[in-house]
């Protein structure tokens, strides 16, 4: 068990569990020149008063040396501006009521251009036209060029001073090599089997791309010389750490450099890197599709179960592609990746032939057996627990004695004091999962008290320490910007602000990707077999797959224990993609592969980037929308500026040919697929801006990953009930009720939602409804329905009711929902569905997703949850099956029902009487079963099984922090002028 979240200060436990994540992209850099102000000339600066506010916990700081890292260990320092930034997000939560404009300075950052010249911290020139201003307080990079190579170059020197060894990690990972550079422990295999087999790339695949972007005229080529230069300031890092022996410490905890003869080298970084970088984070918040083999398994049970005419019927009602009562952010109708009214080219695989391509070759050593070392006990903190709201001392703050004892141990290896803290992984297993992630809240000027629009935004990204985004201002001839970019690609600020406007992402999560069925064969013509890795092309020939293969070999270190072993992962490549599964489709053995349309094109959404950065470039909410066409990946973009906000939806959408249903695997040669597509560059015929959901001022905008527009079909469960609805009922009933947003007002709606349980406040209103139909005989009973009564009733929030208090106001309330939701949900469609068709379903859409994590340990709806600490809740769920379900039971109108009724067969005394056997059971749940425990928490701690962890990428932990469900970097802006 962890301590209290009062106690602020942590040992060096760098902690293991979090979460995921997710939401937006990365991308590289450019644009062309702007005249840019002589460098003692202020910066032109369009914020309202309390107008431009942002936030990036735990600290800007994510770099320690080899002495920081024992301090943490040791004595609970931290580097300086490593956590400043942590208390401050976490006390909005416990404080946002009654928040005004003047109070946002207390939970937000001034994201003003330039520094106050009361916060000057240390300013510096890594070379002659760049300076580098750092503020006081959170050491946040302010980097102004007086060239453009020079811009870059300092955005890249800032990167390595504050991101280094995480760009280390992120670049190993784009390479698929993460356990050779940082340990075999099993977190470290799963993230990289995971990128190997969504996007494997060889070294002149890479570089191919880069070239293809640099080809592609003036901004290509800004591009290639922005990273280029960028590059040039983090290997230039590299060189200078080197010599002065002030690199990461994880370097030597690795196995990569001698503590005592600095030997051993950090590799410089080049532009491959980047694409491999810009993959995996682009791959994670800005994919979307695929999965067309589980809807057909999905779909072959309901056949089975139900005949192939009323099965097909009840899946597409289940799959909710289009549902009518599904919350959209912005009006109009916008068709994409339906199923067609006459599908053609269908390939379904035969029932239970599907095979899973396991791309693991030659394990041995731990990688079959799985040994890790002992890692020892950590040691006890003698630190002093700073004020509320402080940062952690650093090692500076400690007595002589205590310094002299750090770097005794490190001039003599003495390193025992961290030995294991990578024996988890250095990233959450699971952290390649796409996940949508990231919130929007933005006002038209016609509802706000000053007139001018405000927007509360910014994205999910999970938890880390460092955290996968940094801040910067980059300021230069073409460039003027202040926000959030992921490490390793910050040449650009991918979300925030420019001069006048600001901006920020969700992830879209629309369809990118495609299954193909292709055919097997063997080269000798002799009959093929499931086990054959040859296939037929386009052009008729049997020709073999594409092996893309990388080989890791590790041993212990410092850091990982894991014992010696390794493995080859192998991907196999056609011209239709990668391979995901092998099956037999009427009989014929067959390959299932997944094209992704930005599949060898990672790198062309530097190009939107570019612009976004651009003040010459973006000068209205129109521009901005048609720079947005630019950007590859699937993301809805959230605009603001004085006058207008906008909503506009991105990615290489392709035009399918008539009849190809995305929905389900293709018959690769079928004449089905996407038009005009080229096998040998992955071109395609994409979809013209127009067609992408977009609108400019109207009322309100708010997004949550839910579904940009009707007609733009939507992924499993995307029903009534979405966790955008916890924004979209509070932002349109207080614009119904006239209320006139500032910026205060809007943070508020934004944190009371990311409190909220969208179970209770949506679903269990219905719930109660139908179990009121009589009065509950059972008194203990009757006082469990109260207590979830006046839960719902108070608001349906999960929050103490003062910081550190250590419980949730309603905790048994709350207790009993999560230890309810997934016993109602089976209980309520397994017995129509049946058990083998109900399996297949939660493996299309999990049933739960509560804030103690999603549904693990055990079968399917086990109240064992998993507890990843990672902050982001409710994104998928059953809770429209049941919202549905139940009105449908009720006798209530349901636009888009189920094909059915399913609670109590339709019948609403057996469905009360489900609800209550369930509510009973739950009831009777020890606290201890909801919440089993892990290396953090004790079984039955409710709030630590909710709160928030960073994990830890290197050698520095921090502490946790309550839950929210809110962006980890967090925008409030309105202007109050313009250009």
């Amino acid at each position: 068990m962890f301590p209290s979240l009062a106690r602020r200060l942590r040992t060096g436990a760098t902690g293991a569990a979090l979460a995921v994540t997710a939401a937006t992209v990365a991308a590289l850099p450019a644009s062309p020149a702007l005249a840019e102000p002589a460098p003692d000339e202020p910066l032109a600066d369009y914020c309202a008063p309390a107008g431009c506010h942002d936030i990036l916990p735990p600290g800007q700081n994510g770099s320690a040396t080899l002495v920081e890292i024992l301090g943490h260990q040791v004595f609970g320092t931290r580097p300086r501006h490593s956590s400043s930034q942590l208390d401050m997000y976490d006390n909005l939560v416990h404080h946002y009521d009654g928040l005004t404009e003047e109070g946002l300075d207390d939970f937000f950052l001034d994201a003003g251009f330039g520094v106050d010249p009361d916060d000057m911290g240390r300013e510096y020139q890594p070379r002659e036209d760049v300076t580098i201003t750092r503020d006081a307080g959170h050491g946040i990079p302010h980097i102004r060029g007086t060239t453009r190579e020079g811009t870059m170059f300092g955005a890249g020197y800032a990167a390595g001073e504050d991101r280094l060894f995480l760009m280390d990690v992120l670049r190993r990972v784009g390479r698929g090599e993460l356990t050779s550079f940082a340990g075999g422990a099993e977190g470290n295999r799963s993230l990289e089997q995971d990128l190997w087999r969504t996007a494997p790339y060889t070294e002149e695949d890479k570089q191919a791309q880069i070239d293809r972007v640099a080809a592609g005229g003036e901004r290509g080529e800004q591009a290639l010389a922005d990273v280029e230069a960028y590059l040039e300031g983090v290997n230039t890092y590299i060189e200078e750490a080197e010599r002065d022996r002030d690199f990461p410490g994880e370097y030597v905890l690795t196995g990569h450099k001698d503590a005592v003869t600095n030997a051993g080298e950090i590799e410089p970084f080049t532009p491959t890197d980047v694409v491999g970088i810009a993959a995996m984070v682009g791959g994670i918040f800005g994919g979307g599709g695929g999965g067309e083999v589980q809807s057909a398994i999905v779909l072959a049970n309901f056949q089975d179960r139900y005949g192939a005419e009323r099965g097909a019927e009840l899946h597409s009602a289940w799959r909710m592609e289009n549902d009518p009562e599904a919350l959209v952010s912005v009006g109009g109708e916008f068709p994409y990746g339906g199923t067609p009214d006459d599908p053609a080219g269908e390939a379904l695989p035969d029932p239970g032939s599907v095979e899973p391509y396991d791309i693991v070759h030659g394990e041995h050593g731990s990688a079959l057996s799985g040994g890790t070392a002992e890692a020892p006990a950590p040691l006890a903190s003698t630190a002093e627990e700073p004020r509320e709201g402080a940062e952690a001392p650093a090692v500076e703050d400690l007595s002589r004695k205590q310094q002299k004892e750090l770097e005794r141990m490190a001039e003599k290896g003495d390193l025992s004091a961290a030995e294991g803290v990578f024996d988890d992984g250095v990233l959450p297993e699971g952290f390649m999962d796409p996940r949508g992630m990231s919130n929007a809240l933005l006002v038209s000027g016609e509802h706000t008290e000053s007139g001018n629009p405000v927007a509360v935004m910014g994205p999910q990204t999970g938890y880390f320490s460092p955290q996968l985004l940094m801040l910067q201002e980059l300021q230069g001839p073409g460039i003027s910007a202040r926000g959030a970019s992921f490490a390793g690609v910050s040449f650009y600020v991918q979300m925030g602000r420019g001069v006048d406007y600001a901006w920020s992402a969700t992830s879209a999560g629309q369809d990118l990707t495609d299954t193909f069925a292709v055919r097997l064969c063997e080269t000798d013509g002799s009959a093929p077999t499931t086990a054959s890795r040859a296939y037929v092309d386009s052009s008729g020939d049997c020709v073999p797959f594409e092996e893309l293969s990388v080989t890791n070999e590790w041993s212990p270190t410092v850091a990982d224990g894991t014992a010696a072993g390794g493995y080859t992962l192998t991907s196999l490549r056609s011209e239709f993609g990668l391979v995901h599964s092998f099956a037999t489709v009427d009989g014929e053995p067959t390959a299932f592969t997944t094209l992704r349309s930005t599949y060898m094109h990672e790198v062309d959404s530097i190009i939107g980037f570019q612009r976004f950065n651009d003040p010459g470039e973006v000068t209205s909410a129109e521009t901005f929308t048609e720079a947005a066409g630019d950007i590859g990946y699937a993301f809805n973009w959230h605009y603001v500026d004085d006058e207008d906000i906008a909503f506009v939806n991105s990615g290489d959408n392709p035009v399918r040919t008539g009849g190809t249903n995305p929905n389900l695997p293709i018959d690769a040669y079928s004449g089905s697929g996407w038009s005009g597509w080229d096998p040998d560059t992955n071109d395609a015929d994409l979809h013209p801006p127009e067609d992408h959901p977009q609108a400019v001022d109207p009322d309100y905008i708010v997004n949550w990953n839910n579904k940009p527009a009707q007609g733009y079909t939507s992924g499993w469960g995307t029903g009534s009930v979405h966790r955008g609805d916890l924004l979209d009922g509070r932002v349109s009933s207080l614009v119904s009720d006239g209320h006139e947003f500032t910026t205060a007002s809007l943070t508020r709606v934004m944190m009371e939602s990311g409190t909220a349980d969208l179970r209770a406040q949506e679903v269990l209103p219905l719930l109660l409804e139908v179990i009121g139909t009589e009065a509950v005989d059972d008194p203990e009973l009757a006082s469990v329905v109260e207590e979830l009564r006046l839960w719902h009733e108070a608001g349906s929030l999960r929050r103490e009711p003062f910081r550190d208090a250590g419980y949730y106001s309603y905790a048994n309330a709350i207790r009993t929902l999560d230890a309810w939701w997934p016993l109602l949900v089976r209980a309520q469609f397994e017995p129509e569905l049946g058990e083998d068709l109900y399996t297949q379903l939660t493996r299309a859409v999990q049933t739960d997703e509560s804030p103690s994590g999603a549904i693990g340990g055990g079968e399917p709806g086990s109240v064992n949850q998993g507890q990843p600490h990672r902050g982001s809740a409710f994104q998928y769920g059953w809770w429209s099956y049941v919202h549905k379900d139940l009105r449908t039971v009720l006798g209530q109108d349901v636009e888009g029902p189920l094909g059915g009724a399913y609670c109590g067969g339709g019948d609403p005394d057996a469905c009360r009487t489900v609800l209550l056997d369930t509510l009973a059971q739950a009831a009777d749940t020890p606290a201890g079963e909801v919440y089993p425990g892990d290396g953090h928490c004790s079984a039955g701690d409710q709030l630590c099984a909710d709160a928030v962890i960073h994990q830890a990428v290197g050698g520095i932990g921090m502490w946790p922090i309550a839950w929210q469900n809110r962006p980890t970097y967090q925008l409030v802006y309105q202007f109050s002028g313009g250009r």
